[in-house]
């Protein structure tokens, strides 16, 4: 097992301790050094959602949107990092995005 696999591990536990500042120190160190790295910022957004830090999460949620443009999970991901925006600032243009996030999903899906 490679080392940033071990790290972002580690991350995923401290996540679902609740230790989430921990998990995104190990996280932001795994992106210096692999920038590219899709389940890192995946986790991100994730933590970001929870600790209300919208906008972080939003951008996680949309890179790995960008580096992996035809993964329909990335998407689906991506909805539900919107739903959890709208839900904790009530701002009615993360429903819109939501939907278009879930509908490229559903498109990409289809072409598999």
């Amino acid at each position: 097992m490679s080392d940033i696999t071990t790290r972002y591990n580690t991350a995923e536990k401290l996540k679902d301790e609740g230790k989430y500042d921990e998990a995104v120190e190990i996280l932001t160190g795994i992106l210096a050094e692999e920038p590219e790295h899709i389940l890192t910022h995946l986790t991100l957004g994730r933590i970001y959602t929870l600790q209300q830090k919208f906008d972080l999460a939003v951008q996680h949620g949309q890179k790995a949107c960008e580096l992996e443009p035809n993964e329909p999970f990335n998407y689906t991901a991506l909805s539900v990092t919107y739903q959890r925006v709208f839900a904790g600032t009530q701002d009615q243009k993360y429903i819109g995005m939501a939907e278009d996030a879930m509908a490229e999903s559903r498109r990409l899906e289809s072409l598999k």
